[in-house]
């Protein structure tokens, strides 16, 4: 999968501001955590201190329930986090549960570990040394259950290998984690701020795993990995629970009202999760560049042409606007 959130292409192709456009080709909350702080001047003029690092690690321990015998390290957005693992692995073929985010396979290939395509964990073969899942999956939205993680993260034990479990969408249920798996077994866990809490721009991502592991990727990231914003805002964010739980429960009433806008113009639903919605259609591809011709910007695959994916439009007007545009 090819990344979202650039207008670029689209605009080049089919005009407008930035402003006219629906996009819709994120999976990013469009119901941002408000930053309602006011940010020091120091926070902007010195490096991050000790103290801030440790608030904002203390308060996304707390919020993504993560067990004692395993650490935390932040860092720049999960992005910089998948494109340095591979680097730090030991030596060997990577399986990756697919089709998924590109971007694991395309960091993996380049530290020069061969790259082996699964469609599910039980499918990993013996030759692989490590094996990555993303949980829930993007784009259909797949859970992969924690008996299934574990068993193949025993097996990489015996290989001396990781089994890496990308949690980027796993804040609408926390249910969904394998964080206690970390103290036991060779599992390293990505969780992304940005998405559930709508402020990818501020580029602040988390890996959980053991002692030994996260210490080498702390030593690796070396000092100050997140601006001095980026610690301030993510530790208020993580703290406010209230605003999760309120949150989860209106990304999920929104992904209902886009299903039914989605079934009502011929889409049935393949997947998704309450941050976007994976659906079908014989004639996706033609529908893909109707809507770019309206200014709306959804997701499409090469290597599915019967599929999209949709965003949560922001509001009703952007519901109305997406199903204006299947009738016309």
């Amino acid at each position: 999968m090819k990344h979202g959130g650039d207008l670029t292409e689209a605009i080049a192709r089919h005009g407008g501001a930035p402003t006219s456009w629906l996009d819709l080709s994120t999976g990013i909350n469009p119901w941002p955590w408000p930053i309602q702080q006011h940010l020091p001047e120091s926070v902007w003029q010195r490096l991050p201190s000790r103290a801030e690092t440790k608030a904002l690690l203390d308060a996304a321990r707390k919020t993504y329930g993560v067990p004692g015998g395993a650490c935390i390290a932040a860092a720049a957005g999960t992005q910089a986090l998948i494109q340095l693992l591979p680097y730090l692995a030991a030596p060997g073929s990577v399986a990756i549960v697919g089709p998924t985010y590109s971007e694991h396979a395309a960091a993996w290939r380049n530290a020069g570990h061969p790259v082996i395509e699964i469609d599910n964990l039980d499918a990993c073969p013996e030759s692989a040394v490590h094996a990555v899942v993303v949980n829930p999956n993007n784009p259909d939205g797949h859970v992969t259950d924690c008996a299934a993680l574990t068993r193949i993260a025993a097996q990489f034990k015996g290989r001396g290998g990781w089994l890496v479990v990308d949690e980027a969408f796993s804040d609408v249920d926390p249910a969904i984690s394998a964080v206690a798996l970390c103290p036991d077994w060779p599992v390293v866990i990505f969780r992304s701020f940005g998405k559930f809490y709508g402020l990818a721009g501020l580029r602040l991502g988390f890996a959980i795993g053991a002692s030994d592991m996260i210490e080498r990727i702390a030593g690796a990231l070396g000092p100050w990995p997140c601006s001095g914003p980026a610690l301030s805002i993510g530790t208020a964010a993580l703290g406010d629970q209230p605003w999760a739980d309120r949150t989860r429960g209106n990304l999920e009433q929104q992904a209902r009202k886009l299903d039914q806008v989605l079934a009502n113009a011929g889409f049935t639903i393949a997947g998704g999760t309450p941050l976007f919605r994976l659906a079908r259609h014989p004639h996706a591809r033609t529908l893909h560049a109707a809507l770019a011709r309206r200014h709306i910007w959804c997701r499409s695959f090469d290597w599915a042409d019967d599929l999209l994916r949709f965003g949560l439009p922001p509001d009703a007007a952007g519901l109305d606007r997406l199903a204006a545009a299947f009738r016309d």
